[in-house]
């Protein structure tokens, strides 16, 4: 399996033209590869930042500034990010995300064939619940010091039943029993500490998830940790990892970030007083 595409999704036009690329490639190597297209609307913030497509679906296309004081509008986020994901699916491809917001997930589960927990939302409770009744496999991150008994605790967390608290049809606070996700697999992204996607480090991780009941499943993230925040190192983690499939090495797959021009945008802030608004 790859999961290839962009960071996140900033502009839809240029998703789409990536997605029909994409698309071709998953064609071409249908037989050796099982191609799944990051489409990530939401973004983590360490601090303060732009926050994905699906708080801003508008003020993301316009890079040339670097500050907004204007207001989100998430009931036209949560439209334009379900929309690309409609649009990635219609072409052939499966869709990856970050499941991020608990209650907005919900919006898209229908569509999202692999979800993903960072590393920032590994250890969180809240986030390991939302993982437990989601109806596609779920991959979780180790976390930032790139160590791995977070990811497992949480792979074994979501695999149970959980009391899950949400909001009904009338806007009241609601409960149900998630089923329990059997399907998690573990990411190995690297961390503060290096990367961890050599021979040593599969087998070790492999090992750690037998042990803790847990099927051996492990994809590697290529970029963060394991590439040092260079997107050009990228090539060389993949290059490593194809070189251990080769000599029989169980790896399930890998992540990549990739787009169509290289680069980065700039930070995006946002101000506002004490605002509410309503989500329909």
């Amino acid at each position: 399996m790859v999961i290839v595409g962009p960071c996140s999704i900033h502009d839809t036009v240029a998703a789409l033209e990536y997605a029909s690329l994409l698309a071709e490639a998953a064609e071409r190597h249908r037989d050796e590869l099982f191609i799944v297209m990051r489409v990530y609307v939401e973004k983590p913030r360490s601090t303060v930042g732009w926050k994905g497509l699906l708080h801003h679906p508008d003020h993301a296309q316009d890079l040339g500034n670097t500050q907004y004081d204007t207001l989100p509008d998430l009931n036209r986020g949560v439209s334009v990010s379900r929309q690309i994901m409609l649009d990635v699916a219609s072409k052939g491809l499966p869709v990856a995300t970050e499941l991020l917001n608990p209650l907005l997930v919900h919006y898209f589960e229908d569509i999202v064939s692999v979800g993903v927990i960072g590393a920032r939302t590994t250890e969180s409770q809240t986030h390991r619940e939302m993982a437990s009744c989601m109806p596609m496999p779920v991959g979780i991150k180790n976390g930032t010091d790139g160590g791995l008994k977070v990811a497992i605790d949480a792979m074994t967390a979501s695999s149970r039943p959980h009391t899950v608290v949400g909001v009904d049809d009338d806007a009241s606070l609601a409960y149900h029993i998630s089923p329990g996700n059997p399907s998690t697999f573990m990411i190995l992204r690297g961390g503060s500490k290096g990367p961890n996607y050599s021979a040593e480090h599969i087998q070790e991780t492999q090992a750690a998830l037998t042990k803790a009941g847990m099927k051996p499943n492990v994809v590697v993230d290529c970029s963060h940790g394991n590439s040092n925040k260079d997107y050009r190192n990228q090539t060389k983690v993949a290059a490593c990892l194809a070189e251990q499939i080769a000599v029989g090495a169980s790896i399930t797959g890998v992540m990549i970030e990739s787009n169509i021009n290289e680069g980065k945008s700039v930070l995006i802030l946002f101000r506002a007083s004490q605002l509410t608004f309503s989500l329909c």
